[in-house]
């Protein structure tokens, strides 16, 4: 099958020449471009969709951020049949799994829903061949739907309990990245765990050693890695040893920016 990417699916060039592929069957299997409805009903048997999350709640780009950042223990995924709204299709098949207290987004999808994603995306596809696929209506008076993820909702408030803002963390990694002020920069943290409590001020350096222990209000924050500013990501170690880090600094909160 010839391998087509355009930029931009919403152009009569792209509509006509998926048009002539007469393709029975749409499968968006992983999709960060808008798909415009009229290719979308091209194919004879219709299109069905993958998202990361039990619709009907957690709709949108950033499903896999948001049920981390509000500490969901209970994930999965959807397979959907598209229409003209943003994950509003009804279901055809959904599977469940479980978010761990130290998944980040990045484990959780790749560990656990991409895998079962395959699976689920071939069971689909099967039953659609077979006639025998459901259209199960979405529940809206239990659905939901958030925004991307993005910089101004992952900034960290030291005044958080430590479990809020460790799964805040936890849902920014890989990206964007949760962040705090540092000397006017900001910090992000990556590959991090919740440790027991220590320090009497949240926010403030209070140790660099297996990674950067930040004190928070019922416990620690311990990084592995860092970026400061536009920089890579490095050890705290790193950042210590070239004097851009040190115990005792104070993280500073988003506003410090202002």
């Amino acid at each position: 099958m010839p391998v087509e990417q355009p930029k931009s699916m919403k152009t009569d060039d792209v509509h006509r020449a998926f048009a002539a592929h007469r393709a029975d069957l749409g499968v968006l299997a992983f999709v960060t471009v808008i798909v415009p409805e009229r290719v979308i009903e091209l194919p004879r048997l219709g299109t069905i969709c993958f998202h990361p999350s039990l619709l009907p709640r957690y709709r949108g780009g950033s499903a896999l951020n948001w049920q981390i950042i509000r500490g969901e223990t209970q994930g999965g995924l959807t397979v959907f049949w598209t229409d003209a709204g943003i994950d509003t299709g009804p279901i055809l098949l959904q599977r469940e799994v479980p978010i761990g207290p130290d998944d980040t987004t990045g484990s959780l999808y790749f560990e656990k829903i991409f895998p079962v994603g395959i699976e689920a995306m071939v069971e689909a596809v099967r039953l659609i061949a077979e006639g025998r696929a459901p259209r199960i209506p979405q529940d809206e008076t239990a659905a939901s739907y958030d925004p991307l993820c993005r910089d101004p909702h992952v900034a960290i408030d030291w005044t958080y309990p430590a479990r809020r803002v460790y799964d805040l963390v936890r849902g920014a990694d890989p990206q964007p990245g949760a962040w705090a002020i540092h000397r006017g920069e900001k910090l992000r943290f990556y590959d991090c765990r919740l440790g027991p409590a220590g320090g009497d001020e949240s926010g403030r350096l209070i140790g660099i050693d297996d990674g950067a222990e930040i004190s928070l209000a019922g416990g620690r924050l311990i990084a592995k890695r860092l970026r400061l500013g536009d920089g890579a990501k490095q050890s705290p170690a790193e950042l210590a040893r070239a004097g851009r880090i040190a115990i005792g600094d104070r993280l500073e909160p988003a506003e410090a920016l202002r």
